[in-house]
């Protein structure tokens, strides 16, 4: 793979909506992209609204189409028809084959998360059941203002510091001890302090930043 980011090249398999938006946020911050889709007016419209670099029709079940476009020769591919559980199964299985370093998956079901990673997916993501739990959270914890998932069981969050918390120290609250939880960071001043010293105050209404468990995050008074 190549050292320098920016001339890592991605594919990206399926020109549906996730597809096509996966693409064009890739194509806008300067990575060749290049598209594939058995749809030929998908192609031709990526090409059109310049979405990617370079586009072409394919069936990605066929490994020796794969392999002539050019798909196992990229840092990343993306595999992008996640509603097409069969063809997806065996495009993701024919890349990785291929000897693609990275292969991205796009889900449909919970069934569908463990046959991908069955047939050697590097990373599956499940839009709809993501969106869920962000809109669940959102609803129901509020003072969360963004959740980054690490795996399954633990995240980093960053919140509106409670009034519980107000005036208070982090070594009298003990988060680690009693939630389970480190802080990484404290808003002062529109500013992070990263790393805060243990006697630094805080201050309800602000912002700090914390990792650990997905139950004992779940556990703060939000």
């Amino acid at each position: 793979m190549r050292s320098d980011s920016k001339n890592k090249q991605f594919a990206v398999i399926g020109l549906g909506r996730f597809g096509r938006a996966v693409a064009a946020s890739l194509h806008r911050q300067g990575y060749d992209v290049l598209c594939v889709d058995s749809d030929e007016e998908k192609v031709a419209q990526a090409l059109s609204d310049r979405v990617a670099t370079h586009a072409r029709q394919l069936d990605s079940t066929q490994p020796a189409a794969l392999r002539e476009a050019g798909i196992f020769e990229q840092d990343t591919v993306i595999v992008a028809i996640g509603n097409y559980v069969q063809e997806s199964i065996i495009t993701t299985l024919n890349v990785k084959e291929g000897g693609v370093p990275h292969v991205v998956a796009k889900a449909s079901s919970e069934i569908h998360v463990k046959l991908l990673r069955k047939v050697g997916a590097d990373h599956v993501v499940f839009p709809e059941h993501e969106m869920g739990c962000t809109l669940a959270r959102s609803l129901t914890k509020p003072g969360f203002l963004e959740r980054i998932e690490l795996d399954p069981e633990h995240s980093i969050v960053e919140l509106i510091i409670p009034e519980q918390f107000d005036g208070r120290t982090i070594r009298d609250l003990r988060l680690r001890s009693n939630y389970g939880l480190n802080v990484l960071a404290v808003s002062q001043d529109g500013k992070f302090e990263i790393n805060p010293r243990p006697d630094r105050l805080l201050q309800k209404g602000t912002a700090m930043v914390v990792i650990g468990a997905n139950n004992c995050i779940d556990r703060l008074p939000i």
